[in-house]
């Protein structure tokens, strides 16, 4: 009967399955799932209410599918939520995502349910417990704000970390739905923070990033432990982790420097005596704390995120030395072997550290060479990473970025050659040392027949010459003998320019008169941007000229030696000699040419200098204006505005143009370093939750040895630790003692063990009423003895056996 009933008991699971792929299949053959098509309010309503829990469960299927369709599921929100107090755990968790989504359409309704959920907080199954108090929490009814507090307190303390962790993530949401509920969390979420399992105080510290980032005093007692636990957390919580140890160090470790002294240096020869020589080199003190938790990061390096290696790079940048900023580079590169969109993403984190160290990206410049297949984003920033460790690099590093941006300047993509133009003029404008080198990568562009080209590389040149105009007087010479055969607008009005704006440098050598007479003859033909410039510098050809041959005032000296001011009358004129001058009749030439022309612009600037040239007591004013020397152009890196940003944040990718001058919402910049003197007493981070004895050790130190150690071994040690070394001690040697029983063996001492009783049974008998009561006592306080010497025995046999790694 026994096999019979058990059978029968297997068969019953191995029928509901075989209906079960019975309705698949005929699902299947019908042309889809039952879910995906529509069935009668009435008939799905009936599914619902059946006391079946396969139609059930089938109606609930239904029901979310089409909530996931966006179709109205709003009026079987009665028929679903009396499921609630179902014991399946299938209906209970389709119930439980009804509930998320329309518990806030109808709370009154959905009050009707909160009460079989408060009993599933108590269920034996924490699975259970965790699904009710996600529920509760994330129904969105303002009233229960209380009663999920109560849950959360209960949860908070549950002995399933899974339910602790779903505690955790209730907070947020509690928070939201009251407010006034701050101080009583504030305690439940200490506490969570707090926890020995890694995988609750992840979601305690994303909680309390979300409500209480400030409250640095609820982490001093925590820090440790969260330093220890960040190894073995997954992904999402390492990143909410490094914010807040970031944040905090940031507010708790201000940063310490000390110069050192002196360095021994011993002498050649052994006899020679130490020779102690001053240095100015100054060295970052890191806190014992700070130091622990950076090298916590170390690991995190090798991590299969990006997020959590890019999140990892900027604790270094923004609390380690340059060591620890080192370590993180090679993981930085090594982000550039993934997808397209995380090389961007990579390459703009990367461009913010080589801003502030970009000597360590020397080794990696092979790296950000440009590939065909690279998309504008990318190759933009491979430039700029090129011209930022440009000065830094080797000689023959040095000729191969030049090489590499030579190459891509004769693109066919009009955006790169202008990127690639100003990237060498970058590099000499970063390294004068070897800006001779980039000057003559330009000059040998200039006759190129691509006007785009040639007008960025006169463009650059222009700067550059502009930083140090006095060692560049031949090379503004080769530039004007190129006029003849540049056809750019831009270009000709670059080289007209810098010839009108260095002519005062050489007067004994100036070419530009010369240069005005010959482009005076194509005047009519020249482009407007052209015909301006040389408007420009007829007016200060002209204008030197004034300078060195009239004279502005007359001045003599009184009898007291004091000098007499004679131009009250401002009658001093230019001599008719000069008005027969070369430079003279060129300059009236001009303004007669402008004068004629059809463009606006051109004819009031002409009547302009003529108007300060034409009076020599304006020649000061039209130096000023002319001859003023100029700002000296910079151009700075292109990522160099987005250098305050935070590394990693979204706002650093898209940058300010786009997410705007505050950043993305939810941007939040970096704390300043507390300053010396003001940080928190570093004895508040001594006083924690774990002792000693239970201190947290992370899963990679439990690797290595100990994590193949065998379970005998184990129970060896456990069995140390209780003191039970003489039970299991008693228990082996017993069994050493003893041969291997066979059946026989067990069947004959069962035997002899029924004798014994029957001759006790029989001298029991022949004694009388009375000695049998006391007797009886007796025997049962001997059977009792024996019970407990043979459970003994056999306690001792087990534990040795187990020692032994025996089953």
């Amino acid at each position: 009967m026994e096999s019979t009933s058990r059978i029968s008991s297997l068969m019953d699971p191995a029928r509901d399955l075989t209906v079960d792929a019975a309705q698949a299949m005929s699902k299947a053959l019908k042309g889809g799932s039952s879910s995906s098509r529509n069935i009668p309010f009435t008939k799905l309503k009936a599914l619902l209410d059946s006391r079946s829990d396969r139609d059930i469960l089938d109606g609930l299927k239904r029901v979310i599918s089409m909530i996931y369709q966006n179709k109205p599921c709003l009026p079987y929100f009665s028929s679903v939520v009396k499921n609630v107090a179902n014991p399946n755990l299938e209906v209970k968790k389709l119930v439980y995502i009804y509930l998320l989504h329309y518990a806030e359409s109808d709370p009154d309704l959905a009050l009707l349910s909160v009460n079989a959920i408060q009993k599933s907080l108590t269920d034996q199954n924490p699975q259970v417990r965790a699904l009710a108090l996600r529920t509760m929490s994330g129904m969105r009814v303002p009233v229960i704000s209380q009663i999920v507090s109560l849950a959360i307190k209960r949860g908070a303390g549950d002995m399933s970390p899974h339910v602790r962790k779903a505690a955790a993530l209730a907070i947020p949401k509690c928070y939201n739905l009251d407010p006034n509920t701050l101080p009583q969390l504030l305690d439940y979420l200490s506490t969570l923070i707090g926890d020995k399992q890694y995988f609750v105080v992840g979601p305690a510290v994303q909680a309390f990033l979300e409500i209480c980032p400030e409250r640095t005093d609820l982490i001093h007692k925590h820090y440790r432990g969260l330093v220890k636990k960040l190894v073995d957390m997954d992904e999402w919580s390492q990143l909410a982790t490094l914010r807040l140890l970031l944040f905090y160090s940031r507010r708790c470790f201000p940063q310490r420097t000390e110069k050192v002294p002196r360095v021994n240096k011993k002498g050649f020869y052994d006899d020679e005596p130490d020779e102690a020589v001053e240095t100015d080199q100054i060295v970052e003190i890191l806190d014992p704390d700070l130091k622990l938790f950076l090298d916590g990061c170390k690991s995190l390096l090798r991590s299969r995120s990006p997020a959590v290696t890019t999140s990892v790079a900027s604790v270094f940048l923004y609390l380690g030395t340059r060591d620890y900023l080192q370590e993180a580079v090679g993981p930085l590169i090594g982000l550039m072997r993934g997808a397209p969109e995380v090389e961007e993403v990579a390459l703009c984190n990367i461009v913010l550290v080589c801003l502030s160290a970009p000597e360590l990206f020397v080794p990696y410049s092979l790296h950000f060479l440009m590939r065909a297949r690279d998309s504008p984003q990318i190759w933009k920033l491979k430039i700029e990473l090129l011209t930022l460790i440009f000065p830094h690099a080797a000689l023959n590093l040095k000729s191969i970025i030049l090489s590499e941006l030579e190459h891509f300047s004769h693109s066919s993509d009009i955006e790169m050659i202008r990127e690639s133009v100003r990237a060498i003029g970058r590099c000499a404008q970063v390294d004068p040392k070897n800006a001779h080198r980039c000057f003559k990568v330009l000059l040998n562009q200039i006759s190129s027949f691509d006007n785009v080209l040639v007008s960025e590389v006169l463009t650059v040149m222009r700067h550059l010459i502009q930083q140090d105009p006095t060692s560049h007087r031949k090379t503004v010479v080769r530039l004007a003998r190129n006029l003849d055969r540049t056809a750019s607008p831009e270009a000709r009005a670059t080289i007209i320019w810098l010839v009108g704006e260095f002519a005062s440098l050489d007067p004994d050598n100036n070419i530009a008169p010369d240069v005005l007479r010959i482009l005076v003859k194509g005047f009519t033909d020249e482009s407007e941007a052209a015909k301006q410039q040389i408007v420009l510098l007829a007016a200060k050809v002209y204008l030197l000229f004034l300078q060195k041959h009239v004279p502005t005032a007359t001045t003599d000296n009184d009898d007291n030696g004091q000098e007499q001011n004679h131009d009250n009358d401002r009658s001093v004129t230019i001599d008719s000699s000069y008005m027969d001058h070369a430079i003279s009749k060129v300059w009236n030439y001009i303004l007669l040419l402008a004068r004629y022309d059809t463009s606006y612009d051109l004819r009031d600037r002409a009547r302009l200098f003529k108007a300060l040239l034409s009076n020599p007591q304006s020649i000061q004013l039209a130096a000023l204006l002319l001859l003023a020397p100029k700002p000296v152009p910079h151009s700075p890196s292109p990522s160099e505005s987005r250098k305050g940003l935070v590394l990693g944040s979204t706002t650093l990718v898209l940058g300010t143009d786009v997410a705007g001058v505050l950043g993305l919402p939810g941007y939040e910049e970096l704390p300043k370093r507390v300053e010396e003197g003001l940080e928190p007493d570093p004895k508040l981070r001594d006083v924690g939750d774990l002792t000693e004895k239970d201190e947290y050790v992370p899963m990679s130190a439990r690797g290595g040895a100990s994590a193949t150690v065998a379970a005998s071994k184990r129970l060896d040690a456990a069995v140390r630790d209780q003191g039970l070394e003489k039970v299991v001690a008693a228990g082996t040697t017993k069994q050493a003692g003893s041969k291997p029983r066979t059946l026989d063996d067990w069947l004959a001492e069962s035997e002899e063990e029924e004798d014994d009783e029957d001759d006790e049974t029989e001298e029991e008998t022949d004694e009388g009423t009375e000695s049998e009561e006391e007797s009886g006592d007796e025997e049962e306080e001997e059977e009792s003895d024996e019970e407990e010497s043979e459970d003994d025995d056999e306690k001792g046999m087990r534990k040795g056996l187990i020692s032994k790694g025996l089953p």
